[in-house]
């Protein structure tokens, strides 16, 4: 039967479709057809097709990409067999990508069992009930309080406040704002000093909702590049530069154990760079959403003073226990000097109206005695990098990494710039893995892939055998 065009969600031009397809060539010149075919549906599945998308005509789109309408229709022809494409005379060919369509061929054994590293969202620390129930004794006493406040329940303040002045970062309690996690804190900052059409320094590679936030509000990303290899991954001399030629409204930073490079910024490179900051009057948004998974803390290293203590007119510090402590605590804070805070909390009144007090209460009891909790998720995650990288050693010894010193992730350099097919392909052997392209405001990335180690060890090195499985079956 054939299929009835459903109404578009939107139409994408052939110079646009192959802006999106970037470098899809990967085989000779007779695999042609079919690298088209898996690049378009590695768009198509990752979202940058969505469903229901018109695609241009198999004439423009040839033009476009400098290829023969003959090779453009044995693709669309694979994808209308795999359910990704559908077409009708007269009314052209869209993107039909079904619910929970995963394969364009036969799932291996095994795959129905997936193992999910798209996201690095580690499971609930060990130790969290206690606190759970002393938050629910508060919670009983709470009832017949007042019912929010818009700046967040004072002991939370006081306990997050108290933690930035012992790493060397005076605050008081009005310099900080309970919110709804730090991306809803990056979200307020974005409201209150950036708006379409403005220039915003992100880092590339970088944290995708981040990157996503900044297009939402319809601002002008403006990379810099952190390097996952080099001595010092942040080049601050062409930060500055790159600040003053472009003057941007608002920058975006992870300075410890960057996502997806897992980098840290050392203390000499934190304080040059908020002289920069603070040269340049640039408003920083710094994400601290994984300082406190640093393996070192656990052997008594000293950890830098935040970023913010070397700029601190400039600089607004985000923070949250997702990933130190569990990603169903959807609670986080920023510090900010006190006039910013009373902007932003009259930005967060046409947003909401403050954060939900049981998860207040319940971090203010996980902050009152952090440091079991802590080492605890610290030797954890040190044992889960250690078994992926002795995983990827062994399974995969052509691909390229730098063991990080903390955070949730291995960001990886394959030998060619295959990655789209590879996630194509390891959802084949049931891996679910995130494109590169994910974390590039710019560069497409292709040569790269996030590893989180947020798994037990045996699931790590199962996933390494399928994806080492799916690496094979490219070549």
């Amino acid at each position: 039967m054939t299929p009835s065009p459903p109404p578009f969600s939107g139409r994408i031009s052939a110079a646009r479709l192959a802006d999106t397809l970037g470098d899809w060539r990967t085989g000779g010149p007779r695999s042609g057809g079919k690298d088209l075919a898996d690049a378009i549906e590695t768009r198509v599945r990752d979202g940058r097709l969505p469903p229901d998308t018109r695609l241009p005509s198999e004439r423009e789109l040839a033009l476009a990409l400098g290829v023969s309408r003959t090779m453009i229709g044995a693709a669309l022809d694979h994808l209308r067999d795999t359910g990704l494409i559908a077409s009708r005379q007269g009314a052209g060919s869209w993107t039909a990508a079904p619910p929970g369509a995963r394969q364009s061929g036969p799932v291996l054994p095994g795959a129905f069992d997936l193992i999910n590293l798209a996201r690095a969202s580690p499971p609930a620390a060990q130790g969290l009930e206690p606190a759970f129930d002393a938050a629910q004794r508060s919670m009983r006493e709470a009832l017949y309080d007042e019912t929010y406040d818009d700046l967040g329940i004072l002991p939370l303040r006081e306990r997050v406040a108290a933690r930035y002045t012992a790493r060397g970062l005076p605050t008081e309690p009005s310099e900080i704002m309970i919110t709804n996690g730090a991306h809803h804190a990056f979200a307020l900052a974005l409201h209150l000093l950036a708006g379409p059409g403005d220039r915003v320094l992100v880092e590339q590679p970088g944290y995708p909702h981040a990157l996503g936030a900044v297009a939402a509000a319809r601002a002008q990303p403006v990379p810099v590049p952190v390097d996952a290899f080099a001595d010092r991954a942040w080049d601050i001399d062409g930060i500055e530069a790159t600040l003053r030629q472009t003057s941007p409204r608002l920058a975006y930073l992870m300075v410890d154990f960057h996502n997806p490079t897992g980098r840290k910024l050392d203390a000499a490179g934190r304080e040059r760079l908020g002289a920069v900051l603070a040269a340049t009057r640039t408003y920083t948004v710094v994400d601290e959403s994984a300082v406190d998974l640093d393996y070192g803390l656990a052997a008594g290293t000293p950890a830098p003073p935040p970023l913010a203590a070397y700029a601190p007119r400039w600089t607004i510090t985000v923070g949250s226990p997702a990933k130190s402590h569990w990603g169903g605590l959807r609670i986080g804070w920023l510090r900010a000097p006190e006039e910013l805070i009373g902007r932003l909390a009259g930005t967060r009144d046409s947003l909401d109206l403050g954060s939900p007090l049981f998860e207040q209460l319940w971090l203010c009891e996980l902050l009152a005695e952090p440091e079991p909790v802590l080492q605890a998720r610290r030797r954890e995650l040190r044992e889960q990098r250690d078994a992926l990288a002795a995983a990827l050693r062994s399974g995969l010894p052509d691909w390229s990494f730098r063991l990080p010193d903390g955070g949730l992730n291995l960001w990886c350099r394959l030998p060619a710039p295959v990655g789209p097919r590879l996630v194509a392909a390891a959802e084949q052997h049931g891996v679910l893995l995130v494109p590169g392209a994910h974390f590039g405001a710019q560069d497409r990335l292709e040569r790269w892939l996030r590893l989180p180690f947020a798994q037990r060890p045996d699931r790590l090195r199962d996933a390494v055998d399928r994806i080492a499985a799916a690496w094979a079956s490219l070549r």
